[in-house]
């Protein structure tokens, strides 16, 4: 008798004060904040590695390696639009480094899993 009263009290206890969870609601403005944040990462890795002298393609494959590594796990990935994110990255680059002749073909191991 006290097990089912013990019961019934902590049943009515956890539907009470339990909170509602709701699915990820995936946004445009959301997927936009992530793609900037990737193409952000992404061109502050390549300035810093070419201003402490190492070249162009080392540091592309640096910054690849790094984006890669830090964004890999995120849910958002598949939702990607990666010409949109190669555009962005291209003129941050321009905008932030003055990297005027960076070629787009070469962000193409630029992929989340």
């Amino acid at each position: 008798m006290i097990k089912r009263v013990f019961t019934i009290f902590i049943l009515t206890l956890l539907l009470l004060f339990s909170s509602p969870v709701y699915s990820l609601d995936t946004t445009s403005k959301t997927l936009e904040k992530y793609t900037m944040k990737i193409s952000k990462k992404f061109t502050r890795t390549y300035c810093n590695t070419t201003k402490f002298g190492i070249s162009y393609e080392g540091a592309l494959a640096f910054s690849i390696g790094e984006t890669n590594k830090e964004f890999k796990n995120n849910k958002l990935n598949k939702l990607i639009d990666y010409s949109l994110l190669k555009n962005l990255i291209v003129n941050d680059l321009e905008n932030n480094c003055q990297v005027y002749d960076f070629d787009i073909i070469s962000l193409e191991n630029l992929k989340f899993n």
